[in-house]
């Protein structure tokens, strides 16, 4: 077997995931480089050995330029800042230029280092769709390099999942470049779920009932609880936080269920780089004290270390969850990158000695028993949207929707609108459906004046117009009556009037309407929630 120590150069580096794979896997890591300082300082506090640079990589421009900064060495490794590919940034459209200018950059560099013939492998590593936009081929003109050189080739490109390699997170990544390929060793049945290390690692609100050693879920080494960082302290969301959450995950206005809090028995979904607690991404777990629920709780630093493969010493610099939480969320996954390390080391006959163990590092900043302040929703900016449809209120693709977006934000004529939706993604239609319409239906259900007389007692309070709505929304704060209060309201009607129990099978004809809709039969509970939210409208124009 060989024994050698092959190089790598992180590029991109972040806290650190790539070359953590490859350091665990005895391979030396000589260079690093990323543009973040809290990211440089992680990567330096694991990796000390390294030359760490904080670096805009858009500085190596030249053949010179990249000679005088990154020494040579056997591999590259990179992970380019996915934001601008990612499917959840502007629904997919956002600029890509600066993206596809990182990824030229990178592979100009390893161009360059393949023509001086030491670089061996080298790999680059993204979201999904980030393949879409890298060529299998570029010339030496088309990286920015002057002179002649051959042409650098993508010889292999994949779509690996990160559970399938021992990480307790179904994260897949697109992975290209020249590097073997990597072994499976996790199939499902195998796949380590969020149970397993939540677990293993304790409830962080009850620290006194910790078990003492706890090992690693997966690399499997023991470390004794009270070195354990990052891990003890109070992570529970606020009420006005989870439940927007729960809004988004169980009931979006057209897109499916997601559970709420997250189904424990299989691996964490995608973490993400922005760390929150109300949106339809965020991870959200029952919180639990002294046995009882006490609300709902985010995942620790140390729960999402873990289940992106990080050890469970490894440790994270910053001086806020928020930082940390970053850090954690843009990196590579620690296990896919082993299972390339590994693919290379048997490529090349190196001798396989197991995992490597980090040195004990200290942390400056440790999260444990940190106090949290209590946290207040921010305010909205004046023009601040608003299109969300009466809550747990869609049958058969309709709903009714509360929406200001027909508003002039510019002359600051704000209008507030009950719609219909028909369908769901590109072929859902709207209508305004009147009031006299809505009656010609309703006149015929023995049960409408009952609803009449509700509607106008649970908003008989309302005094506003569609201005001071707005700015009511806008305030965003907790005691205020808003939006979301007064579709909550309706649904509290609804219910009460014509209960899903009895009324979910009853539909009417639509021919009756003035404003032809696309549908032969619409629902009596969507009819009743156009009437409810028509009738609040007309409060705000009176």
């Amino acid at each position: 077997m060989n024994n050698k120590k092959m190089s790598v150069a992180d590029f991109f580096c972040g806290a650190g995931g790539f070359s953590e794979g490859f350091r665990q896997e005895g391979f030396e890591i000589k260079y690093a480089m990323d543009n973040w300082k809290p990211a440089i300082e992680t990567h330096e506090l694991n990796h000390p050995n390294c030359i760490n640079d904080l670096r805009d990589i858009l500085e190596l421009k030249t053949p010179k330029e990249i000679d005088n900064i990154v020494p040579d060495t056997d591999i590259i490794v990179g992970s380019p800042p996915c934001v601008a590919f990612s499917g959840s940034n502007k629904a997919g459209k956002a600029d890509k230029s600066l993206g596809v200018e990182l990824i030229k950059t990178y592979l100009r560099i390893v161009a360059w280092k393949k023509k001086k013939g030491v670089l061996k492998y080298w790999i680059l590593e993204n979201v999904p769709n980030s393949g879409n936009y890298i060529k299998d081929k570029y010339t030496w003109e088309e990286l920015g390099l002057q002179g002649k050189g051959i042409a650098l080739i993508i010889k292999r490109r994949n779509i690996l999942n990160s559970a399938n390699y021992g990480a307790p997170q179904t994260r897949q990544r697109f992975v290209c470049g020249d590097y073997p390929e990597p072994i499976i060793t996790n199939n499902k049945s195998k796949w380590i779920t969020m149970k397993t290390v939540m677990n293993e690692l304790g409830n962080p609100l009850e620290s006194n009932k910790v078990k003492k050693i706890i090992e690693d879920p997966v690399h499997k080494f023991k470390l004794e609880s009270s070195e354990l960082t990052d891990h003890f302290y109070d992570s529970t969301i606020p009420e006005f936080e989870w439940k927007k959450a729960r809004r988004l995950k169980e009931d979006h206005g057209f897109m499916g269920k997601m559970s709420f809090p997250e189904y424990l028995d299989r691996p964490s979904r995608t973490v993400m780089a922005t760390m929150s607690s109300s949106t339809r991404e965020a991870i959200i777990f029952q919180a639990i004290k002294n046995g009882k629920n006490i609300g709902y709780r985010a995942p620790t630093i140390r729960e999402v270390a873990t289940f992106m493969g990080f050890p469970i010493n490894y440790q994270f610099s910053g001086n806020n969850e928020t930082t940390k939480y970053k850090q954690v969320g843009n990196a590579v996954c620690v296990p896919m990158s082993s299972a390339l390390a590994k693919a290379i080391k048997k490529a090349e006959n190196i001798n396989d000695e197991g995992y490597i163990k980090l040195p004990k590092i200290d942390v400056p900043f440790n999260l444990n028993n940190i106090k949290k302040s209590k946290k207040y929703p921010n305010p909205r900016r004046d023009d601040a949207k608003f299109a969300v449809h009466i809550p747990y209120l869609k049958m058969n693709s309709f709903r009714v929707e509360l929406s200001n977006k027909f508003s002039n934000f510019k002359s600051n004529k704000i209008i507030w609108k009950s719609i219909l939706h028909s369908g769901t993604g590109k072929n859902a239609k709207i209508f305004e459906i009147t009031q006299k319409d809505i009656q010609k239906i309703l006149n015929k259900e023995s049960n409408f004046n009952k609803l009449k007389e509700k509607t106008k007692t649970e908003f008989k309070n309302v005094k506003l117009n569609h201005k001071q709505l707005q700015d009511n929304y806008s305030l965003n704060q907790e005691k205020i009556f808003n939006p979301d209060y007064a579709l909550e309201i309706m649904k509290k009607i609804i219910d009460e009037i014509y209960p899903s129990s009895k009324y979910d099978d009853v539909y009417f004809d639509t021919s009756v309407l003035s404003n032809k809709i696309d549908r032969k039969e619409i629902p009596l509970r969507i009819v009743a929630g156009l009437y409810v939210c028509n009738y609040f409208v007309e409060i705000l124009s009176n």
